[in-house]
């Protein structure tokens, strides 16, 4: 195992000694390989850098308490990048492939993933690109197919902590756009109205991220940042948003089955207006990085609504967040199929 302050790793780069390399020509993929060139050589035509044809993928790697190694739900990055790929009209790369790319480089970089209990995990950073001679619009010759890690630590420094967010008039997607998959323009159309959501923040009231509503009618919460949105209701149901302009994250879906089947609770896919969000207890934004952010209020024009609290952590997200994670780090019974092991 690397020498690492493992109880205080950030979430940034950290070169690994191996990545994988898969190359899509002539209509076919080649086998894959490790290498050590962390590097990449691209044509400079390549539609990737011109047309925004590439997509990516996030997903980590836990030590259990036995030292063995757990990926989590690789199969559904995988699905969610065919569907991507599909929108933007890059070849599929086949769930064996994808899985097997990321169960090499965790092999091959497992002394960079951190002890059990430390909070430290390998993030995972599969993508898609389109490369090779062009100029036009239009889909790309070739394309390359890579997988890379980086060692990380817990998301939250000093525990599980609520943050506040703001609402914004920028819309991260456009109906029947590209919101429901995961391009990398999505992440460019958020970078200004993350800076503005932070700017409008004070001494008092600080903001980590934007707010998006539906772009048809700003009426509608779609996303928190680059998380996905949900809320318990004071009546103990999992409500989340459903929009076509929405990406359907892993997380969300895994929590929606442990509130289902673990906590027992109605779990609901529907419309979260803006206005009506004293109907929640407790709200948080989950994604791959921090699993759960609980969500302590949100400004919306002269308006602050604060949900459990902005200092504590509402006992659902807590047991919810507990549950995944446990399920995670190979400490709670996993449902089939959701845990690979890295053999």
């Amino acid at each position: 195992m690397k020498n690492l302050d493992w109880n205080n790793l950030g979430f940034s780069y950290i070169k690994t000694d191996y990545r994988f390399i898969a190359h899509w020509k002539d209509s076919k993929w080649d086998e894959g390989r490790l290498t050590t060139d962390n590097t990449l050589h691209i044509h400079e035509g390549s539609t990737a850098l011109h047309y925004g044809q590439q997509c990516f993928e996030g997903l980590k790697a836990y030590r259990c308490k036995d030292g063995s190694i757990n990926l989590f739900r690789p199969d559904e990055n995988a699905k969610r990048m065919q569907r991507t790929s599909a929108r933007l009209l890059m070849p599929q790369v086949p769930t064996e492939l994808f899985v097997r790319a990321c169960k090499e480089v965790v092999k091959a970089n497992q002394e960079w993933l951190g002890p059990y209990g430390s909070g430290a995990t390998l993030y995972l950073r599969p993508f898609l690109i389109g490369v090779g001679e062009n100029i036009g619009v239009k889909a790309a010759p070739e394309f390359i197919f890579s997988v890379f890690c980086c060692p990380v630590g817990a998301y939250f420094k000093g525990g599980l902590a609520p943050s506040n967010f703001i609402t914004t008039e920028y819309d991260r997607a456009a109906p029947m756009g590209t919101g429901g998959v995961k391009v990398g323009g999505n992440y460019a159309a958020s970078l200004l109205p993350h800076e503005l959501a932070i700017e409008q923040g004070t001494t008092e009231r600080k903001f980590a991220d934007a707010i998006y509503l539906d772009p048809k009618t700003h009426t509608k919460i779609e996303e928190v940042g680059a998380a996905n949105f949900f809320g318990i209701t004071k009546d103990n149901k999992f409500i989340t948003p459903a929009s076509e302009s929405i990406l359907p994250s892993i997380t969300k879906y895994s929590l929606l089955y442990i509130a289902k089947e673990r906590l027992g609770m109605e779990t609901i896919e529907g419309d979260v207006y803006i206005d009506q969000l004293d109907q929640f207890a407790e709200a948080g934004a989950c994604g791959t990085a921090a699993v759960i952010t609980p969500v302590g209020g949100i400004q919306h024009k002269d308006k602050f609504h604060v949900f459990y609290s902005e200092t504590e952590v509402g006992p659902v997200t807590r047991k919810l967040y507990n549950e995944l994670t446990g399920i995670q780090f190979g400490d709670v019974e996993a449902p089939e199929g959701w845990i690979v092991k890295v053999e």
